[in-house]
């Protein structure tokens, strides 16, 4: 998978989300996702939201996903 390919994955399942994502290698990622949708949630729980967007691709097209989630005012924050 490229780059643009989990990003687009992301932004189908997060629609409202700013999505980044980086790879060398075609299977680890790393990705930077600022949502509305996170307001209110942990880490945890943002990380699963991100993980349904990319199904059954996590743990095959994709062996690795470093990712960052912030909530828009988090990422003003900085």
């Amino acid at each position: 998978m490229s780059p643009a390919e989990v990003k687009a994955l992301i932004q189908q399942g997060l629609p409202s989300a700013e999505v980044e994502v980086r790879g060398e290698d075609h299977t680890h990622f790393e990705a930077l996702v600022v949502s509305p949708e996170f307001e209110g949630k942990r880490a945890l729980a943002r990380h699963q939201m991100v993980y349904a967007t990319l199904g059954d691709r996590m743990g095959r097209e994709i062996h690795a996903l470093s990712l960052r989630t912030l909530t828009p005012a988090e990422r003003q924050a900085g």
